[in-house]
């Protein structure tokens, strides 16, 4: 089930998440990379620029992407300070090897069918999903987002027919959301929080019930072998804290 990347890719992905080195960037004297699910792309920049200026010298480097994928990145050895899982059973892989410290849950979620504005596929419920010629997209398997909607699929007992009218697996949400907004699928299955304001004008959110949702927990914790070890649990302490009104601002709900 375990999707991971090469090291050589990983070290990619975290030098393009960190970026070149700017006039800012070199008067400061640590760095902190943080990788985390990409359902946190819009909330955790907030809360690094919060930890950074509470920790004058610090930059926060974010990686976001999807939890299994940063999970094999650090596995085959990325150099991540910590990490921020949509997926406590990511989290468990890496706490395998390297191994992780001070975890913690910090926030949930719930998930939510997405559609078009218009509507195309004139779905009004989750039951719709199974409907012939409906056009599916989901996060892919493996990826908590994708797992957590197949999940749903088989609570409401429609999983072999919503199924097959899959049209594509993304790599995580934000790939479901642009499916979506597109008009590539009549319908996504994504966490609450994606319906984000950029969205929301191209997308409308059609709420699952209670006794067939999924709620995820989010959980972080400090990277076994990173050479900063208390500046990552102060960050992670940080999200605990000063951070949770930032994540309830964006949607998110309390661990």
């Amino acid at each position: 089930m375990r999707r991971t990347l090469s090291l050589a890719v990983a070290g990619a992905v975290l030098l393009g998440a960190c970026g070149g080195s700017t006039g800012e960037d070199a008067g400061r004297d640590r760095e902190l990379v943080v990788s985390a699910a990409a359902s946190l792309a819009d909330a955790f920049p907030e809360i690094g620029r919060a930890f950074e200026a509470a920790n004058p010298g610090v930059a926060v480097a974010f990686n976001f992407g999807p939890s299994d994928g940063l999970a094999g990145q650090i596995v085959e050895g990325a150099p991540v300070d910590v990490f921020v899982s949509a997926s406590p059973a990511w989290m468990d892989a890496v706490a395998e090897g390297p191994g992780v410290i001070g975890r913690a849950d910090v926030a949930r979620n719930r998930l939510t069918v997405i559609v078009p504005a218009e509507n195309p596929g004139q779905i009004e419920r989750i039951e719709d999903l199974a409907r012939d010629g409906v056009k599916l997209v989901l996060a892919a398997e493996g990826v908590p987002a994708g797992d957590y909607a197949r999940e749903i699929l088989a609570k409401a007992g429609i999983a072999e027919a919503a199924l097959a009218n899959l049209v594509s697996n993304e790599d995580d949400v934000r790939g479901v959301v642009a499916k979506v907004l597109a008009g590539d699928a009549d319908a996504g299955i994504v966490y609450a929080t994606d319906a984000t304001p950029d969205a929301a004008a191209g997308i409308r959110a059609i709420p699952i019930p209670d006794d067939l949702n999924v709620v995820a927990t989010y959980t972080a914790a400090v990277v076994g072998g990173s050479e900063q070890v208390d500046l990552a649990k102060r960050f992670v302490d940080f999200v605990l804290d000063e951070g949770r009104e930032t994540l309830a601002d964006h949607g998110f709900l309390p661990a």
